[in-house]
């Protein structure tokens, strides 16, 4: 079997986000970027179902600019066989990801996709749908628990009301949440043997896509800082603070 997971860079999870001074989008100059979180996890069950047996070839795949690349040779040194990015450096956004990926996919013809849920900078949670929409195969969003095994997934999902377990016929597309795994770490011999792997660049046009943005982004600040609390000596007087200064009741 044959899975492809999606990757993506991202401003790193630790450093503390700034938004740009003419407000127009998030500081990335001299910012430390690494893989996106849930895209660590989508790797690791990967990874995970290749070293069971259920899966022979793992393609990792993004989305960015140039530098993107590091981000597929930390994928291929956690176990990766084949990584290709698709090189751009304008901003593509779920839509014309989802179109690129379904491109990638019919080159690549895997029988199962595992990507991350969402990533940590848009919060969109939207590319996983999209793209099994557009190739019109079962999907797993939010998943806790991966099974794999004659031609059928079985996803347990995170939902509202707790858990929900179905079952996929391949090909499909799944999604992972933030408990399905515990990512492990790049050993330096695998950092080195990940520098041989094969890396294939592509461009949007080689695949026949627009990615023009369909959204303007008009204005980004960051939200405005907490003020301090104050103590109350009573109900009555915690009541009339709501009502007549804070306005919520």
């Amino acid at each position: 079997m044959k899975l492809m997971v999606t990757v993506k860079r991202v401003v790193d999870y630790n450093v503390k986000v700034r938004v740009k001074d003419d407000n127009s989008g998030v500081e990335t100059a001299n910012v430390k970027m690494s893989m996106n979180p849930f895209c660590e996890i989508a790797v690791e069950e990967a990874v995970r179902l290749k070293e069971k047996g259920v899966a022979s070839e793992i393609v990792v795949v993004s989305i960015g600019p140039q530098q993107a690349q590091e981000t597929l040779r930390t994928a291929l040194a956690l176990g990766a066989d084949k990584a290709i990015l698709v090189k751009t450096d304008e901003e593509v956004q779920p839509l014309a990801v989802a179109r690129l990926l379904k491109e990638v996919v019919a080159r690549e013809n895997p029988e199962l996709v595992i990507m991350g849920k969402q990533s940590i900078d848009g919060d969109n949670n939207q590319c996983g749908q999209m793209l099994a929409s557009m190739l019109d195969w079962p999907q797993g969003t939010f998943a806790s628990e991966l099974h794999v095994a004659e031609g059928k997934a079985e996803v347990t999902r995170e939902i509202d009301g707790g858990l929900q377990t179905v079952e996929l016929v391949l090909p499909a597309v799944v999604t992972t949440d933030l408990r399905l795994n515990e990512p492990r770490f790049a050993s330096l011999p695998n950092i080195m043997k990940a520098k041989r792997k094969p890396l294939e660049e592509i461009n949007p046009s080689d695949l026949n896509v627009d990615i023009a943005p369909r959204i303007t982004t008009l204005k980004m600040e960051e939200p405005a800082k907490r003020q301090a609390g104050i103590k109350v000596d009573s109900v009555a007087e915690l009541v009339d603070k709501l009502k007549n200064e804070a306005k919520v009741i």
